[in-house]
């Protein structure tokens, strides 16, 4: 089991990482972070936005589903958002490098790093 401090290093060994967060979704602020080339309190409650906005169309379009993770592509980057299975409420947010990443390595990082974290 890793901590959160410790889950933030595991992400940032994925290559092209810039930046990673553990994010309440209730509020938006962040829980722990790392790296650095975005603002995470910004991009923390943006993204909350995102989550809240899926959850509620799921529920609108009568959807018994969960998210698995949300992609954001952008000319740059890549931005993972994978909501925690095991504690609603929390969301692991990841900032890769779009021209230094393996997009797939590092969705399968943070599976890895969501069954691994303790909190």
């Amino acid at each position: 089991m890793a901590t959160i401090k410790q889950s933030m290093e595991e992400l940032m060994t994925c290559d092209g990482a810039l930046c990673a967060a553990l994010v309440d979704s209730v509020s938006g602020m962040v829980l722990g972070s790392i790296g650095s080339g975005v603002d995470m309190e910004i991009a923390a409650a943006g993204n909350t936005e995102v989550v809240r906005a899926k959850v509620k169309t799921m529920r609108d379009l009568g959807l018994n589903d969960t998210i698995e993770d949300i992609l954001i592509t952008l000319g740059k980057h890549y931005h993972i958002i994978r909501p925690m299975a095991r504690k609603e409420g929390l969301f692991i947010y990841l900032v890769l490098d779009k021209a230094k990443s393996n997009l797939a390595l590092a969705r399968r990082k943070t599976v890895d790093v969501e069954k691994e974290l303790t909190l």
